[in-house]
């Protein structure tokens, strides 16, 4: 567990993370984080969750449709 403090950044508040998080996160300076209200708590994500959801419903459409779409593909 990493405890992060909440300090000034220019005219902003903001944490820093450490190092060691990005890494776990795999993200660096400039790529966005997504922010997320659940029953827990904060949920601090570098995947976008409206994305996955809309892959979530292509995958089902594609495994539902299957045949269709392959019989397109010829």
């Amino acid at each position: 567990m990493a405890t992060l403090k909440v300090t000034t950044v220019g005219n902003s508040v903001g944490v820093v993370f450490p190092k060691e998080l990005l890494e776990k996160l795999r993200v660096q300076k400039g790529d966005l984080l997504y922010v997320t209200e659940t029953p827990d708590g904060i949920r601090i994500t570098p995947y976008d969750p409206a994305f996955a959801a809309q892959m979530e419903l292509a995958e089902r459409v594609m495994r539902e449709d299957r045949n269709a779409l392959r019989k397109l593909a010829e």
